[in-house]
């Protein structure tokens, strides 16, 4: 097997505790420890020797997936998952690599919720730690190996092991050190130090855990120091959830040398901010050191030590703890970023605007073929400046947000839509205000988009000071006023840029990169399409889709159809479980002729759908919102069905696609039904 002789850098895992692991935990010593394969996919293979289960192309094809899937578990206490794992191919870089998939299965959800992927090969065995919320919720893990291009591919799992308690804390007594790395440097780097571990010419402590000579603590000495300011750093686990609180760690250095020890945060774009320096000596004992940690977003803890010369002496860590308490009794409440956010449909929220008249209105405009309704919904309110009570040569509008603390990261997102300007350059523009100095910085502005479409901006910005998020509206001059809607304003924690490595949400498709788990029997001209922008028949079909108003959306293309002639959509299978399911969904009916959109229940093992909701004819030149609440035990699938209605102008369109657990928190207006053919069925059970 690939795995021979690589097991020494991690058996220190199985050796305590192996016999008494908890449950979620396995060390695949001779079982599975209540992890099963999942029937319907390959089988796992537990090694003869034990140590681990693998799957390789040795008995299966690229593409196939083995699923392993645990017992019942609770996490009523915040956890931590690790995982150790290997993914190993043939040389050279597949064009389909090879995939090992993490997957948390809530009891009441139809859906599994992606927690962690890789598909990087590596020689060696690597430890993965995802952060478990508590939640009073059973669930279980499912864990997925899909084979990729080569000969010589396979996935293997070493350990499995769950424990109460945040990934990033560590008491360095197991020699996976909590998934810790150190980054390499040729002449200063962290060490395991105590035990029987004799390899420094520094006299270093007793560790602090069991204050003897058998415990373990990190350690970095600079007697190899060969250049000024050689650094050493000992990074975390990267944060995989929302925590803030109270970090703690205990430290010894030795007395009197030239050295700098800090702590930082390193999010997903590589920024760093110091949170911690050492700064007086403390004693030649352990010293207890506290800082305030914020990870709204996932964030590494890099312990960095940097020397000035060979005679830097030594730095030793040990204990590293978390406690979503402030330090010292702080009762600084944490940031919540819905109170910076609004969509405007009871009040304008916490946003305000100058004291010299309202520029910006809250409206509710009812939809038709002629005006569009709001973003949230269709049928809701947003703002509008520039309207003919306001519109003057000069005028400006400003909309202030809530004041955001400093020195956090923010995403900042809103949709906006033009009617009306000659020219739309700083039309709408976005700024922020510094408080403390009064200081205005534009962070956007509106530079040119397609008119009369709801268009999403997005923002990342970070400031040292309190500030505030401006919204302005300008009309230049009397001949060139027009309107500027504004919606569903949004901040959150953390920057808007999505890495690769952040699984998408679960139960969502926006259609953005491809029909995510929706399929079709047939593929044809009358089938489904995946689009962007205008459909080709003039005077039906969306300009745009709903997600970001450029991105894609799904929809008939009528004239490639006849009357009458359908095209279904299918979702993927979703688990039957206890309690009420919520769909909600976007979609697009406008043309003179448009036909009908059919939304079915099609349970596994009957042959007939039964029908959940239908709309028919013309509706609306906006996207407008449907919610769907239904329940269901079995497994079953979510069908779209698009019926062309009479003439050409009957493109029919979907997008933003939502499963929910639950029941649905608000119900569709039933107002909303137009002429033609239409039934509610927004709540059915089975």
């Amino acid at each position: 097997m690939l795995f021979r002789g690589i097991l020494l850098a991690v058996q220190a895992l199985q050796l305590a505790g192996a016999l008494d692991l908890s449950a979620g935990s396995c060390a695949f010593e001779e079982s599975t420890c209540g992890f099963d394969s999942v029937f319907e996919f390959l089988p796992w293979i537990l090694n003869e020797e034990g140590h681990y289960i693998y799957v390789d192309t040795s008995f299966a094809k690229q593409g196939e997936k083995a699923v392993l899937l645990s017992s019942d578990l609770q996490a009523e206490e915040w956890s931590c998952l690790r995982l150790v794992y290997q993914i190993t191919t043939s040389s050279g870089s597949p064009s389909v690599p090879s995939r090992l998939n993490l997957y948390v299965r809530y009891e009441d959800e139809s859906f599994d919720r992606l927690l962690w992927s890789a598909k990087e090969p590596s020689d060696s065995w690597l430890i993965a730690s995802l952060d478990l919320q508590n939640s009073p919720k059973k669930f279980k893990i499912l864990i997925e190996g899909v084979l990729g291009q080569g000969n010589t591919a396979s996935i293997a799992l070493f350990e499995i092991k769950m424990t109460t308690g945040y990934c990033i804390e560590c008491d360095f007594e197991e020699n996976h050190l909590c998934g810790f790395v150190n980054r390499w440097n040729p002449n200063v780097n962290w060490f395991v130090g105590g035990g029987n571990i004799r390899n420094s010419h520094s006299v270093l402590p007793q560790d602090h855990t069991f204050k003897s000579e058998l415990g373990h603590y990190m350690y970095v000495d600079s007697v190899y120091v060969k250049h000024f300011q050689e650094v050493a750093q000992l990074i975390s686990p990267m944060t995989t959830a929302p925590m803030s609180g109270c970090l703690s760690f205990y430290y010894q250095r030795q007395q009197g040398n030239d050295h700098i020890f800090s702590v930082y945060t390193r999010d997903v774009a590589g920024v760093y901010e110091e949170i911690w320096k050492m700064g007086s000596p403390g004693s030649a004992a352990w010293n207890l050191a506290e800082v305030e940690f914020s990870a709204p977003y996932p964030m590494e803890v890099i312990f960095e030590v940097a020397f000035n010369g060979p005679k830097g002496g030594y730095v030793a860590l040990d204990d590293i703890s978390f406690s979503p308490v402030h330090c010292q009794n702080q009762t600084e409440l944490p940031f919540s970023a819905i109170e910076a956010s609004c969509n405007f449909e009871d009040d304008l929220c916490n946003f305000y605007q100058d004291k010299e008249g309202p520029g910006w209105t809250r409206v509710k405009v009812k939809p038709n073929m002629y005006r569009a309704g709001d973003h949230t919904s269709g049928l809701g309110y947003f703002l509008l400046a520039n309207t003919k009570f306001t519109s003057q040569p000069g005028y400006i509008g400003r909309l202030y947000g809530p004041s955001l603390p400093g020195n956090l990261q923010y995403c900042l997102r809103f949709y906006y839509a033009i009617y009306g300007f000659l020219k739309m350059s700083d039309t709408l523009a976005v700024y922020i205000f510094e408080e403390n100095h009064v200081v205005q910085e534009k962070i956007w502005s509106v530079l040119e988009s397609p008119r009369g479409v709801w268009m999403q901006a997005e923002i990342t910005f970070k400031k040292p000071m309190p500030t505030k998020v401006v919204f302005m509206s300008l009309c230049k001059s009397f001949w060139d006023c027009g309107l500027v809607a504004l919606d569903d304003i949004t901040v959150e924690l953390g920057s808007c840029w999505s890495p690769e490595g952040l699984p998408p949400p679960p139960g969502e498709c926006t259609f953005e990169q491809d029909e995510c788990a929706f399929t079709q029997e047939r593929r044809n001209r009358s089938s489904w399409h995946r689009r962007r922008g205008e459909t080709p028949t003039s005077y039906t079909g969306p300009k745009g889709d709903h997600t970001t108003g450029v991105g894609y959306y799904m929809y008939i293309e009528a004239s490639h159809m006849v009357y009458g002639q359908k095209s279904q959509l299918l979702s993927g299978p979703l688990r039957g479980v206890t309690g009420k399911h919520c769909l909600t969904f976007f979609y697009h009916m406008y043309g003179a002729g448009t036909g009908l959109l059919n939304v079915y229940l099609k349970k596994e093992g009957d042959s007939e759908e039964t029908l959940l909701w239908r709309r028919g004819g013309e509706q609306c030149i906006s996207w407008l919102r449907a919610l769907i609440e239904y329940s269901c035990e079995r497994q079953h699938q979510i069908i779209f069905e698009a019926i062309r209605g009479m003439s050409v102008r009957s493109d029919i369109a979907i997008d933003d696609v939502k499963f929910q657990a639950g029941p649905c928190a608000e119900m569709e207006d039933k107002t909303q039904q137009s002429s033609g053919y239409s039934e509610d069925l927004n709540e059915i059970e089975y």
